[in-house]
């Protein structure tokens, strides 16, 4: 047994991204801040209405996948073949842009808390250009279960497994092998769980905070921080109060990545094309637009 530790603490920072919808990002801060497959981690939450209402009219993307995990509120998904998808409290929607979609998330409340996150999952060159599609997830079809000494865990992505419990989540299959779950856990709760040892992890603490190994003394990640562990087939947590994190893991893809705004793709030249083919109107050439319901 392999224990990850602690290898980098990212605070997140406050930015403004769409039409002034106001975010907390950690993953995508900077080039250097990636972690392959992942290029950028937004957590939103707010129940002031001006941080969120303009929401994120039209915009394009090409070559890679985010993924829309809504805590608490209502947003439309509207895209350019006309398909509609509501995003509520406790739902998931996986969209892969591929080649190019282009597509509007915009709030469906005047009021109230809208809290959530937002992933940009890095595709292979290989699907780079495949047919964009999506799922949207409803809360009742993601998994979930208690766990040993209290607390529960959600499992939007791949299979969750400790000692007494495997979970397997609603997203399995991909080339990256994603795993993402939500825990929720009690004040001095602790829980191990087995990953994958070659991926990349991180856990994102949203509420209260985690202690984690780190070499000869445990360290802690507060709010609103993403903790980068090292490689090892075995994480382990320990809450120090009661706590909500995401932790999500991946198989890195090893290429090289070239990114403008919303796209993401291996080489300038590829970046110049997404953009040529934007303005030219041919960004999401004649493909169908592929939507499924879980």
């Amino acid at each position: 047994m392999s224990i990850r530790t602690l290898r980098q603490l990212i605070p997140a920072r406050q930015v403004s991204d769409g039409a002034g919808v106001k975010i907390k990002r950690s993953l995508g801060l900077s080039q250097q801040l990636r972690l392959d497959p992942f290029l950028m981690l937004d957590c939103f939450g707010s129940d002031e209405a001006s941080d969120y209402i303009a929401g994120f009219p039209p915009h394009p993307h090409r070559g890679f996948e985010t993924v829309t995990y809504m805590l608490h509120g209502h947003m439309l998904h509207e895209d350019h073949m006309g398909n509609k998808g509501h995003l509520k409290s406790g739902g998931v929607q996986w969209m892969t842009a591929g080649r190019g979609i282009i597509h509007s998330e915009m709030p469906q409340q005047e009021s109230g808390l809208m809290q959530g996150f937002q992933l940009w999952l890095n595709l292979p060159a290989a699907e780079k250009m495949k047919a964009a599609a999506y799922v949207d997830i409803a809360p009742e079809h993601i998994p979930q279960a208690a766990l040993a000494g209290g607390g529960q865990v959600k499992v939007i992505a791949g299979r969750f497994q400790t000692d007494e419990l495997t979970l397997e989540g609603a997203i399995r299959g991909l080339s990256t092998d994603p795993q993402f779950y939500d825990l929720h856990l009690l004040a001095g709760q602790q829980v191990t769980l087995q990953l994958p040892a070659a991926h990349n992890a991180l856990l994102y603490v949203y509420e209260g905070s985690a202690e984690l190994p780190a070499g000869q003394q445990p360290a802690s990640a507060g709010v609103h921080h993403a903790a980068v562990l090292s490689q090892g087939d075995t994480v382990h947590i320990k809450a120090l109060a009661d706590t909500k994190a995401i932790l999500l893991a991946g198989k890195p893809i090893g290429e090289p990545v070239a990114q403008y705004g919303p796209f993401v793709m291996n080489t300038p030249a590829e970046i110049e094309q997404a953009i040529r083919d934007y303005q030219a109107g041919q960004l999401t050439g004649d493909q169908p637009m592929q939507a499924i319901q879980i």
